[in-house]
């Protein structure tokens, strides 16, 4: 597994899924190619680093923590690079998404 530890391939999956998910924003519906492009690529290393850390870790939690940290950061980025309303509903909504990660790490999902 590239001798990387299971949470080290995590976090890349998951800056990569951050980064294709803030490039998805920025190609303007795939009207801007080169940001098109980083879509693909992010998504693809994303979902390949995720399978070689599935190899070691629990398919729910690290779906819960991947999805989980990739939507909080992707919504703090919404608001700080595209000027995406700062709701208290939205801070609300990510509390709420972080502490279903950490419910179901503290015993729901092994």
């Amino acid at each position: 597994m590239l001798g990387l530890s299971p949470f080290v391939l995590l976090s890349i999956a998951i800056a990569a899924e951050i980064v294709a998910t803030t490039a998805l924003k920025a190609s303007d519906g795939f009207s801007r190619w080169g940001f098109g492009a980083i879509v693909v690529a992010g998504y693809a290393f994303s979902f390949y680093f995720m399978a070689l850390s599935l190899k070691e870790l629990n398919l729910g939690s690290t779906y819960a923590i991947w999805s989980g940290v990739g939507t909080a950061a992707t919504a703090v980025i919404g608001v700080t690079l595209f000027g995406e309303a700062f709701t208290w509903p939205r801070v609300a909504g990510v509390v709420l998404i972080v502490s279903g990660v950490v419910v179901l790490n503290l015993g729901g999902a092994n």
